[in-house]
């Protein structure tokens, strides 16, 4: 059974001490925590600051000494002054300070700040105190990032603020003041947009509610848009809301994994559902069943659609967010990683007058952009384009977009009946689940239609099996179906910080690659700028199989997956993880982030 200190990161259970006492060094579990550094010795204490700066090595006696004496002078303390000189950094100083007090020291630049405990104060009381709560030590206690921790009576007063215990680190005030700017932008930025909307809502399809906010719902409101905000500006794709026992644990999907970004405390659970129901227009009332809804917002001069699912567990209701950034909805194939003869190939596919042109992969894994690339290429005035989609994600100038809609009898198959009688010249399917929307694409793709649609297989052969197991006769498969892709995500490696290395053949032959030599690439280290992960943005790994006439003949004859598999390679389609090996290779990304999503 895990402990609190488990649940909460990178502390084990303390005992309750007053506010200003430091964090044990050994409270701390192996490997400790980005930006969080215990201090090196206790025996600083009663000593001045000045003599610690000289301990540590950062300045020596001489030069302190000297600072020292025209401190006097001037009237100002000797660290004020040697910042302001430039001989000493903020960072240093506040490193002095905590090893002064034998306090843990936080570098914000680094520490992943909890956007939960962080909203638990106003922006106005972590200006006054100079200090920030940025995570929790257990669920009773903040952890708090100070300037200034001799100040004792704002640690009692934040204490009283929030109803929890204050552990206290030391961190930059310049670090702090920054961390506090942008935690009244995030605010401010989603919660201004919205205004803006609603003044718009008239004019747009995807309506802005009208915010019904109160006194008492101000700090709510402000954890919930300060969330929303930190979610974009991080790239996450997703916002989970998941109750516990003994609050709300908030992750963000970022490049496909998902990472904790805050602790929201029991007694504001309830208000965070509320208002994000309220947000996307849902029945506040309403707690047994899930629902779903929408809402659009701009975040820093971006549009930004979210997408709302009510989730009602056992614990409580929780909730999960889409975020669907539209400058982010169309990339290039070049941005996506699809390259080479691949590249070709598809291209030239999608470009023919009909066909049927097949992405295949599993749910996020990249399918919906890479049709999107090709749509707009092949938009023009010239041709008519309507696709069929659930949920349409982006809306796209000049092209016919028509959403699934069940509750009104509208699925795929219907839609793709009604789609045909509208003269198109290429239609986009946004999934085949069934057989009888398989059988319509299929046929429209023999009658003078460009079709391009998805599919969930694992690779690009089965694709053709998985359509002979749906019903589809294998010669309309070989007539129609011109191009597979299968495709997956894998993260790039952060540009600031990788490192090179040798990848052996023995290890690579071992992990199921199939290499002639020992390869050059690089490992993920992790900074500041990727969170520490070692990773920053997504790019694809692509397998593509061009139909040849090989190929058509031994789909007609029904040859298993594995036969067509052999005869794809032999004509120079590559798998996911040959792929992935390439990008490896180029310091893309790096070989453990291709074994995971190229199974």
């Amino acid at each position: 059974m895990s402990t609190p200190g488990d649940r909460y990161g990178h502390l084990r259970p303390v005992p309750e001490v007053s506010g200003s006492e430091a964090l044990d060094p050994s409270l701390q579990q192996s490997g400790g925590t980005p930006g969080l550094t215990p201090p090196r010795t206790r025996t600083h204490s009663g000593r001045f600051i000045t003599d610690v700066v000289v301990d540590l090595g950062y300045l020596d006696r001489e030069r302190v000494d000297q600072a020292i004496g025209e401190a006097r002078v001037a009237g100002r303390s000797p660290e004020a002054l040697m910042v302001e000189k430039g001989i000493l950094s903020a960072d240093q100083l506040s490193r002095a300070i905590a090893e002064r007090y034998g306090l843990d020291h936080i570098d914000l630049n680094v520490y992943h700040v909890d956007m939960g405990a962080a909203n638990l104060v106003s922006v106005q009381t972590a200006r006054r105190f100079h200090a920030v709560p940025v995570g929790y030590v257990d669920p009773e206690t903040l952890l708090v990032a100070m300037a200034d921790p001799a100040n004792v009576l704002a640690v009692d007063d934040m204490q009283m603020m929030t109803g929890l215990h204050c552990r206290v680190a030391v961190a930059a005030e310049v670090d702090i003041e920054a961390l506090i700017s942008r935690l009244n932008s995030l605010e401010s930025a989603v919660s201004e947009a919205v205004s803006e909307d609603e003044e718009e809502a008239n004019l747009s399809t995807a309506e802005v509610t009208e915010l019904r906010e109160s006194a008492d719902d101000a700090p709510v409101i402000k954890l919930v848009y300060s969330i929303l905000g930190q979610a974009v500006n991080e790239g996450a794709s997703d916002v989970h809301f998941e109750v516990e026992e003994k609050d709300m644990r908030v992750r963000f999907r970022v490049d496909g994994v998902l990472t904790e970004a805050a602790r929201v405390p029991r007694r504001m659970v309830s208000g965070v559902i509320s208002r994000i129901k309220i947000m996307s227009e849902l029945d506040i009332a309403e707690k047994r069943i899930p629902q779903d809804g929408r809402v659009a917002v701009n975040v820093n001069d971006r549009r930004i659609d979210l997408r709302v699912v009510t989730v009602p567990t056992e614990r409580g209701e929780g909730a999960t967010i889409r975020i669907l950034d539209k400058t982010q909805a169309i990339r290039t194939l070049d941005e996506l990683g699809l390259l080479g003869d691949a590249r070709a190939q598809f291209t030239d596919a999608y470009h023919q007058a009909y066909g049927a042109v097949l992405v295949t992969g599993p749910t996020g894994s990249g399918k919906s952009t890479t049709l999107y690339s090709a749509l707009s290429e092949l938009n023009s005035v010239d041709r008519n384009i309507i696709t069929i989609e659930d949920p349409v994600e982006y809306q796209m100038p000049g092209i016919n977009q028509m959403g699934v809609n069940r509750k009104a009898g509208l699925d795929f198959a219907v839609g793709l009946r009604s789609v045909l009688r509208a003269d198109p010249d290429v239609i986009m399917v946004g999934e085949i689940r069934d057989p009888e929307t398989a059988r319509i694409a299929i046929e429209a793709a023999l009658t003078g239609h460009m079709v391009l649609t998805t599919l969930h297989t694992n690779d690009a052969p089965s694709a053709i099996t998985r359509l002979q197991k749906m019903g589809i006769e294998s010669f309309l498969t070989a007539s129609a179906v011109d191009c597979v892709v299968a495709q997956r995500l894998a993260r790039m490696l952060c540009p600031d910080c990788k490192t090179r290395t040798v990848l052996s053949r023995q290890s690579l032959e071992s992990s199921g690659f199939r290499v002639g030599a020992d390869i050059e690439a690089w490992d993920p280290v992790g900074c500041g700028r990727c969170s520490g992960t070692g990773y920053r943005g997504r790019i694809g790994i692509y397998s593509v199989m061009r139909m040849s006439e090989e190929l058509k003949d031994m789909t007609v004859a029904g040859a298993p997956q594995a036969d067509l598999t052999r005869q794809a390679r032999s004509e120079g389609m590559l798998t996911l993880r040959e792929d992935g090996l390439q990008k490896v290779n180029r310091g893309v990304t790096s070989i453990a982030e291709v074994a995971r999503v190229a199974v």
